[in-house]
C-alpha cells in the first residue's frame, strides 16, 4: 500500500472511536467543529507525499524497489540516509511553520529505531522482538498516523518521584488472558489522539526496580477503536473563525487528550515490553529511538524559530520600525536562536555515526543541547513578538469589519506606512495567534515541557555529558611544574 492519501486517512478516522469533548461524545472526528479542520490539515500533509515535486524528498523506494514509503520509515544505513530523513522532517515542519508538534514522522522515527533494535525487546520475551518488527512493517505499509502517551497521572507527587506509580489512577496491567494483556488506568497527554489511527504506550519516567512497579512496566500499541479506550479532550482552540481571523488555530489544532483505559485488552502481538521495569527504563536510549525522535524535533524547532524571525521582520517592516537599532537588536536575538538550532542540527547530522545495532544516527549531544535550549528560547521568541507588536496585537478588527458599515473607517485608520489596512490586520492577527491567544499559550506550554520537566532534562544531559576530558585538562594545568 505504501504512502497514504489524505482521503484514505480521513476514512480511517471514521471508525466509531470513543472521543469526548466539552461533555459530549463525538460521533465523527472528521466532522466535529473543533476537530475537523485539524483532521483536514493532517490529510493535506499526507497528500504532499504524492506531489511529483516532493515525492523523492518525502518518500523512499522499499526493498523490492516498487512500493514507496514515508521517508521517516527509512532505516538509516548510511550517513546520507540521516540527511535524507532530516530534509524530510524539515520540509514537513516548515509546511506548518513548526505549529504541529505531533506530525506522524515523530513516532515513525521512533518505531523505525525500535524495529532496528528488535533484539532489545526480545530480551524481555522472545516474541516481543518479532512484535516490534511486525508492527513497524504494519504502520510503514499502511502509513498509519500514531499518537503516543507517556506520563501517568499521579495522586501523590512524592510517591511518583520515588519511581512508584499511583495505583489509583496510573495505567497498569490487571490481568493476563489468552487474548492479551488487560490494562486499566489513565495516561496523559496524547497529542493528536482523536486524529490518529493508533496509540503507542511507553514508559516515560524511571520506574523503580521493585515488584510493586512491575504491573506499570508496559509498552504496547493498539487501534483507537479498541473497546474500552477513551479520549477526553481539552477545549478546542479552533472556534470556527475564518482563516483570516484565525490563521493558526483554524489550521493547526492538533488536540491534546487524557486517555482512559477501561479494562482494555491489548493483543499479545501488540505488546512490546511487559513486567520489566529495567528494560522499560532503558528502552528509548538503548534503541536509539530518543536520538531519532530528537532529530525530528530539532527540525521542527528550526522551522518554528525561522517563522518567528519572518513574522518579526514583516511586522516591523510594515511600519518602518526595522530601521531602529533597538528593534534590530531584538530581532537579531530571534535570529541567533534560529541559527543556533540550525548549527546544532547541522553538527548532529554531519557527525552521524553507527549505533550498536548497525544503523546511522545523528550525534546525540548537539541534538540534546538543542532540545534543552529550545524550551527556554521559545518563550523568549514569543516575548519579542509581544514587545514589538505591543497594542497592535489586540487592535485587530475581524474580517467582517472590512466589509460592514465600518469598512471605510477600518480601511483608513488601520493602514501602515508599507501595508494597507487589510494586510496589516491579517498580519497582526497572525502575530496575535502566536503571542496572545489561547492557541499561542498552549504552544508555549507545549514547548516548555516537550520532552519532560526542564530540571529532569538538564539532569539527564549533565549525567550523559562527557565531562572527564575537560576535568582532566584542569587537573593537568594545575599539575604542571
Amino acid at each position: 500500500m505504501g504512502v497514504s492519501t489524505g482521503a484514505e486517512y480521513l476514512q480511517r478516522l471514521r471508525d466509531g472511536r470513543e472521543v469526548w469533548i466539552r461533555g459530549e461524545r463525538v460521533t465523527d472526528v472528521t466532522a466535529h467543529p473543533g476537530l475537523e479542520r485539524g483532521a483536514a490539515t493532517m490529510a493535506r500533509l499526507l497528500d504532499r507525499q504524492h506531489d511529483p515535486d516532493l515525492v523523492d524528498l518525502l518518500t523512499f523506494c522499499g526493498p523490492d524497489g516498487g512500493e514507496r514509503y514515508a521517508m521517516s520509515f527509512l532505516p538509516p544505513e548510511t550517513k546520507g540516509d540521516v540527511g535524507a530523513r532530516g530534509r524530510a522532517f524539515y520540509d514537513w515542519a516548515k509546511w506548518s511553520n513548526g505549529m504541529l508538534g505531533r506530525t506522524p514522522d515523530y513516532l515513525n522515527a521512533s518505531f523505525t529505531s525500535f524495529a532496528g533494535a528488535a533484539e532489545f525487546f526480545a530480551e524481555c520475551r522472545n516474541d516481543f522482538g518479532a512484535n516490534v518488527r511486525r508492527y513497524y512493517q504494519t504502520i510503514r505499509d499502511q502509513d498509519l498516523v500514531l499518537t503516543h502517551t507517556l506520563v501517568n497521572p499521579h495522586v501523590n507527587r512524592r510517591i511518583t518521584a520515588m519511581g512508584l506509580a499511583s495505583e489509583e489512577v496510573a495505567l497498569r496491567a490487571v490481568d493476563e488472558t489468552d487474548a492479551g494483556l488487560v490494562v486499566r488506568g489513565a495516561r496523559l497527554l496524547a497529542t493528536l489522539g482523536p486524529l490518529s489511527d493508533e496509540i503507542a504506550v511507553f514508559p516515560s519516567t524511571l520506574l523503580k526496580a521493585a515488584p510493586e512497579a512491575r504491573p506499570f512496566a508496559l509498552a504496547f500499541a493498539i487501534a483507537n477503536d479498541t473497546p474500552g479506550l477513551k479520549y477526553v479532550c481539552r477545549d478546542s482552540y479552533d472556534e470556527g473563525k475564518t482563516l483570516f481571523d484565525a490563521p493558526l488555530s483554524g489550521r493547526f489544532e492538533e488536540m491534546d487528550c487524557v486517555v482512559i483505559f477501561d479494562n482494555v485488552v491489548v493483543p499479545w502481538e501488540r505488546v512490546f515490553l511487559y513486567d520489566s521495569p529495567e528494560l522499560c527504563n532503558r528502552a528509548y536510549a538503548e534503541t536509539s529511538a530518543v536520538v531519532n525522535m530528537m532529530h525530528q524535533v530539532v527540525c521542527k524547532n528550526l522551522a518554528k524559530a525561522e517563522f518567528i524571525v519572518g513574522l518579526l521582520c514583516a511586522m516591523t517592516r510594515a511600519s518602518e520600525r526595522d530601521h531602529d537599532r533597538n528593534v534590530q537588536g531584538l530581532i537579531a536575538e530571534a535570529m541567533w536562536i534560529a541559527e543556533t538550532m540550525r548549527a546544532l542540527l547541522f553538527s548532529a547530522e554531519q557527525q552521524a555515526e553507527k549505533d550498536q545495532w548497525g544503523y546511522f544516527v545523528p550525534q546525540r549531544t548537539p541534538l540534546d543541547t538543542a532540545r534543552n535550549l529550545f524550551p527556554k528560547q521559545y518563550p523568549r521568541l514569543v516575548e519579542i513578538v509581544q514587545l514589538l507588536g505591543s497594542s497592535s496585537l489586540v487592535a485587530t478588527p475581524c474580517q467582517a469589519d472590512l466589509s460592514n458599515d465600518l469598512g471605510d473607517y477600518v480601511e483608513k485608520y488601520f493602514q501602515l506606512a508599507n501595508l494597507g489596512s487589510q494586510d496589516r490586520i491579517s498580519l497582526f492577527r497572525l502575530a496575535h495567534e502566536v503571542a496572545v491567544s489561547g492557541f499561542g499559550g498552549r504552544q508555549q506550554l507545549y514547548e516548555r515541557f516537550f520532552f519532560g520537566p526542564p530540571d529532569v532534562m538538564a539532569s539527564i544531559f549533565f549525567n550523559l555529558y562527557q565531562k572527564e576530558p575537560f576535568v582532566d585538562r584542569v587537573e593537568e594545568l594545575l599539575a604542571r611544574s
